[in-house]
C-alpha cells in the first residue's frame, strides 16, 4: 500500500525538536521524503502497523497533527488525523 505521512510538530522547545526528529527518522525507515515533514511510504500490512504505532507513540496529540492518507483505498477510508488541528470535512456544508 502507498501511504503519505504529513506530520506537523510543534519544536519551540527541546521536546519538541527531539519528536520532530524521531518522527522523521521513522518515516525514512519506511520511505521517501518528498517535502520537509511529507513521506511517501510504500508499505505492507505489518510493515505499516509498526510504522503507524511507532508514529503515535512519538506524538504529542495536545500540540502536534499527523496525518496518513491511503492512495488508491476507497473514498471513505482515505485519511486518517491524529492530533490538533481538527480536519475539515470536504463532504459537510462549508460556511464563508
Amino acid at each position: 500500500m502507498l501511504v503519505l505521512v504529513c506530520y506537523d510538530v510543534a519544536n519551540d522547545d527541546t521536546a519538541g525538536a527531539r519528536r520532530l526528529r524521531r518522527i522523521a527518522e521513522a518515516c525514512k525507515d519506511h520511505g521517501v521524503r518528498v517535502q520537509y515533514s511529507l513521506f511517501e511510504c510504500r508499505v505492507g500490512k505489518r510493515e505499516w502497523v509498526a510504522l503507524r504505532q511507532r508514529l503515535l507513540d512519538e506524538v504529542e496529540l495536545a500540540k502536534d497533527s499527523l496525518r496518513f492518507y491511503f492512495l488508491h483505498a476507497d473514498e471513505e477510508a482515505r485519511c486518517e488525523h491524529y492530533g490538533a488541528r481538527l480536519p475539515l470535512d470536504p463532504t459537510g456544508p462549508l460556511i464563508v
